[in-house]
């Protein structure tokens, strides 16, 4: 359905340092800076960018969006919030843990990036 998503930031190489470690702790790879100075991270056939917005105008984050980044596991989750924490980002919501949703249990942590864009790793727990 998607072919990317992009979030704006004020500082790359802040970004950078944030969601490097946040694709390590999931199993991908540091980001790519290209030409034009936009960071660009592909991971199980998704791509997310890092870009200063186009405008010239500063960053700012979605009210009410969310970026979901999916878990091959509760461990994974667990190890993804506590590297975006130790690299610049904010726990928000509830502590990560499972929460029961309209399409079963799942195992959520939310951060705040360094600009304030909202991310969740999410984990969708078996059926029992």
């Amino acid at each position: 359905m998607f072919s990317h998503v992009m979030v704006g930031s004020n500082d790359i190489a802040r970004s950078k340092k944030f969601y490097d470690a946040l694709f390590v702790a999931m199993g991908g790879q540091p980001g790519v800076e290209d030409a034009r100075g936009r960071l660009a991270y592909t991971h199980d056939g998704g791509r997310f960018m890092v870009s200063k917005p186009i405008d010239g105008k500063p960053a700012t984050h979605a009210n009410g969006g969310t970026i979901g980044f999916s878990m091959s596991g509760p461990e994974q989750a667990a190890a993804w919030h506590k590297a975006g924490v130790a690299n610049g980002g904010t726990s928000i919501e509830d502590p990560p843990g499972i929460r029961q949703g309209a399409a079963g249990k799942m195992y959520l942590a939310y951060l705040r990036d360094p600009d304030g864009n909202k991310l969740c790793g999410l984990y969708r727990m078996p059926a029992s």
